[in-house]
């Protein structure tokens, strides 16, 4: 389900009311892969929910330059949403996803294999509230930007 911070924040509460914990992943995910995938599948059994965190447009193209994304930001949270262990997408317009991160405040903060839990920018925030940092995934052997080369 793809939803508004603010019913995101809504819909934790109530799990956390039933005792669920949840789990944060993020990611521009512009052209979906297996990487992608295996990032998610690994975040999704770090806990019982799931919210990945999808980087809008503007944001985008601040980070990876005016060409991208290739794929529109409601297109990529519909595809992440698709992903069987996804359980909420949300789109974000922050430079980093801190400020979700102290919002929502998730039991894990999932990243992928390119980094180490010590060199993940956000786990001084993720500590401060009581969270984990996780890494998830496969080794980073994917990336979009060696697809779109490939495809140059």
């Amino acid at each position: 389900m793809i939803l508004s911070r603010e019913a995101l924040l809504a819909r934790a509460a109530d799990h956390r009311t039933r005792g669920e914990t949840i789990a944060l992943a993020n990611g521009v995910f512009d052209l979906l892969h297996v990487g992608h995938l295996r990032y998610l599948q690994g975040a999704a059994a770090e806990a019982d929910v799931l919210v990945v965190a999808v980087n809008d447009d503007a944001c985008v193209r601040e980070l990876k330059g005016a060409d991208r994304p290739i794929v529109p930001e409601a297109a990529r949270a519909e595809l992440v949403e698709a992903l069987r262990g996804v359980d909420y997408v949300v789109l974000f317009g922050d430079r980093t996803v801190g400020p979700l991160l102290e919002a929502l405040r998730p039991d894990v903060h999932c990243k992928g294999t390119d980094y180490t839990v010590d060199t993940v920018p956000e786990r001084a925030i993720v500590a401060a509230y009581g969270g984990r940092t996780a890494i998830c995934g496969d080794p980073k052997d994917h990336s979009t930007r060696d697809i779109v080369a490939r495809l140059q």
